[in-house]
């Protein structure tokens, strides 16, 4: 079923070419009927209407694909032109861990004119369904939909993974590194372009300026809060810790209550509606021994199990425990932590009143392997580069043409 279909796709890939406006009016179309009340409580459905925004799109057409990459025209580049050429079927694994990534990964393939086959977690077939049931409401002409071949399986399935790897001309994995070692190492035609997302953290931090002053203090807070909730810190681009630059005469303990406010806030506003059993065993376990570990440690948090604050002090990174934990620790200053990066940190959300110093964190979360920089609130915002790469350049072939007339 799944050779058959690919089969199908590169045929109407062949068929019909489409060009980034082409696909963004159907997007523009879905993004609309993704605005209905029942559908507020989705994960993540905010950021996916967000994305599918001709004017979120547009400049990234531009930027990746040429001025004239919009509409599928050739871009002059000195004596030569360049044009976009879909590669032909894009397989997408997906992680299961952020709900709308199925989705996400195949809106990049589809925006550089290729077809789809994308295999849908098990846990995420019903939400899948749903969303995937309003683009097809959004085209009745089948531009998009008729490129489009999802597939549910479970991961133990190595025969449906080959025969999916088999069939496709490009491939986008996201996941962590037990599943992108194992599905980089499945049969890909020689030819396949390969786009990688493994399994990275991220980390916020702020300098004494900012967590200081009164009167922005609740509105950071409420950003971290937010950076936290979104996909329940699993995603690679949630913060596992804070780090707080010592102050001048400033305690970090003036900044806590904020903190704690903003997590109570936001907790109301987005409440855990289930958690595993195993989860919430780590987070009772992760408080405890934070508390045992060190009497100056200490730990902010309700009842229940639906948010922890760990703090303490250190430029370590913590070992990551997610469901809404966050690590807070002190530094005597931001370079400490950050020159101690590996590599393994994706994104440095950051909450700076010092210009000068957050250009010195910058270049040296650059150089430490950092690929985001970002404002905290928007650690998640899915915009190229991601993990350093474009996401729609990498799916396409730049066909190069120098007139033999010149």
């Amino acid at each position: 079923e799944i050779s058959s279909a690919a089969v199908k796709l590169r045929q109407a890939v062949m068929d019909v070419e489409i060009s980034p406006n082409d696909v963004m009016t159907v997007f523009d179309s879905w993004a609309k009927s993704l605005g209905s009340r029942e559908l507020d409580d989705m994960p993540g459905i905010v950021f996916l209407r967000m994305w599918l925004r001709r004017g979120t799109l547009e400049p990234i057409i531009a930027r990746e694909l040429g001025s004239n990459g919009l509409h599928g025209g050739w871009t002059e580049y000195g004596r030569a032109k360049c044009k976009a050429f879909p590669v032909g079927v894009v397989g997408h694994w997906p992680a299961g861990n952020v709900e709308i990534q199925p989705l996400l990964s195949m809106t990049c393939a589809l925006l550089g004119g290729n077809a789809a086959l994308v295999r849908i977690p098990s846990g995420l077939v019903d939400l899948t369904r749903c969303l995937m049931g309003k683009l097809v409401q959004s085209d009745p002409g089948e531009i998009l939909t008729r490129r489009i071949f999802m597939a549910a399986f479970e991961h133990t399935r190595q025969d449906l993974h080959e025969a999916m790897a088999r069939a496709v001309d490009g491939a986008m994995i996201w996941g962590g590194e037990e599943a992108v070692l194992q599905i980089r190492a499945l049969p890909f035609p020689h030819w396949a372009k390969l786009a990688v997302f493994g399994p990275r953290i991220s980390v916020a931090a702020m300098d004494a300026g900012a967590w200081s002053n009164p009167q922005e203090r609740e509105s950071w807070c409420l950003r971290i809060a937010r950076d936290v909730w979104q996909f329940d810190q699993q995603a690679c681009s949630s913060p596992q810790v804070l780090f707080l630059e010592k102050g001048n005469g400033q305690l970090t303990a003036q900044f806590l209550p904020s903190l704690r406010r903003a997590f109570e806030t936001e907790n109301k506003a987005h409440p855990r509606r289930t958690i595993p059993a195993a989860l919430t065993s780590a987070i009772c376990q992760a408080r405890a021994s934070w508390l045992l570990k060190d009497t100056a440690h200490q730990a902010v948090f309700p009842s229940g199990p639906d948010w922890t604050l760990l703090l303490g002090a250190g430029s370590g990174l913590p070992q990551p425990i997610q469901g809404k934990t966050l690590t807070v620790l002190e530094v005597d200053n931001l370079s400490d932590p950050i020159s101690k990066f590996d590599g393994n940190v994706q994104t440095l959300g950051l909450g700076m009143a010092d210009q000068e110093k957050e250009r010195e964190i910058a270049l040296l979360a650059g150089r430490k392997g950092v690929d985001r920089i970002v404002k905290l609130g928007r650690m998640h915002v899915f915009f190229p580069p991601w993990d350093g790469v474009d996401l729609i350049r990498p799916m396409v072939r730049m066909v190069r043409h120098v007139c033999s007339t010149d």
